[in-house]
């Protein structure tokens, strides 16, 4: 007897409809506009209020029958990053197609569940594939789980909405922004090269020659190439290998209160793990429970950006140590701990040198 009810409930739950039907504003008024008919007809009995009525029906199955045309052979396939930082658009292309062979669909719209906006499609030719953009823009660091697309029409005459859901798993990263102003660290090592040490000791051993780069504070006034900076217009050093070009730990301090500093020194984190990696030289990250060797390139940036989309901060965790060597190892923090351990501390609310 149970077995026969749930195959049953089974039964009924394959034949109820696959779509939503919402009203539009129009719609309302329309509606209510054919219910005063059908009341007007029925207390009069005037032949002419029923053939109205009958009219008016009539578009509304019209309606429908079009719409279900538009949204039922439809195929999405979702395209776009894998991540994105905060306030810039992430540029989702939708490819809409059209599954039937002979009749074209118009006025699709394409909407997903946590993404602001939507994608619109004016028409797809039978047979054929059409791209819909939306480029929604996020302002906070985290993860969007991507599930569901809805299918959307208003056609033919914008009466009522017609949605269809299709599953599209998949997640979009919003990584934290590298644009955030942050000072240079000055690690232990280096600091007495700050005071005049590092022209003297440049002086005795160069290295090797690796490239050119524009002229930063503290660099060696010898190094500027003046032929390039003639052609670009601003000052161009030559770079060396040397102790300079060593890789850095980058530490963030979890340990902290969740609120706007400890935004913040997500974004100072992330800044200064991108500007380390356009030197050229390799960094690593750590962070409590969360480590990333020492690495160079664009997959060493997105995985530690990755990283810290989903990091939490929580004042009972415990404090971080370097690592790796301590003299190259930078705390970031946007609480008051002393950095003892570390080459250097960067705290939020500091101003970029």
């Amino acid at each position: 007897m149970i077995r026969r009810v749930r195959s049953l409930w089974r039964r009924l739950r394959a034949v109820r409809p696959p779509r939503r039907l919402l009203f539009t504003r129009s719609g309302a008024v329309f509606t209510a506009g054919i219910l005063a008919v059908g009341l007007a007809a029925v207390n009069t009995g005037n032949n002419l209020l029923f053939l109205l009525l009958g009219a008016l029906l009539g578009l509304v199955a019209l309606s429908g029958i079009l719409s279900e045309q538009m949204v039922r052979p439809v195929t999405v396939t979702r395209r776009g990053p894998r991540g994105v930082p905060v306030g810039e658009p992430a540029r989702m292309r939708y490819e809409v197609t059209n599954n039937r062979s002979r009749f074209a669909i118009y006025t699709v719209e394409i909407r997903e569940p946590g993404l602001p906006g939507s994608a619109f499609a004016a028409m797809v030719p039978a047979g054929e594939t059409t791209v819909a953009r939306n480029e929604p823009v996020f302002i906070r660091r985290g993860t969007v789980q991507l599930e569901v697309v809805t299918v959307s029409t208003s056609f033919p005459f914008g009466l009522f909405r017609k949605e269809r859901d299709l599953r599209i798993p998949g997640e979009l990263v919003v990584w934290p922004s590298t644009r955030h102003p942050v000072r240079s660290p000055v690690l232990s090592g280096d600091r007495s090269r700050r005071m005049g040490a590092r022209a003297a000791s440049r002086a005795m051993h160069r290295g090797e020659y690796r490239s050119m780069r524009e002229y930063r504070p503290g660099d060696d006034p010898r190094d500027v190439h003046w032929k390039a900076a003639a052609r670009s217009g601003s000052l161009i050093v030559r770079e060396y290998e040397g102790e300079d070009a060593a890789g850095i730990w980058v530490c963030l301090d979890l340990s902290a209160p969740p609120g706007g500093r400890a935004e913040e020194s997500v974004e100072m984190a992330a800044a200064l793990v991108a500007r380390t990696l356009r030197e050229g030289r390799e960094v690593g990250f750590a962070a409590q429970g969360r480590l990333h060797p020492p690495g160079r390139g664009e997959a060493q940036l997105e995985g530690i950006l990755d990283t810290l989309a989903r990091v939490d901060f929580d004042p009972s965790l415990p404090p971080l140590a370097p690592p790796g060597e301590p003299t190259r190892s930078v705390l970031v923090t946007s609480g008051r701990r002393e950095g003892g351990a570390f080459g250097d501390v960067v705290r939020s609310g500091e101003e970029a040198a």
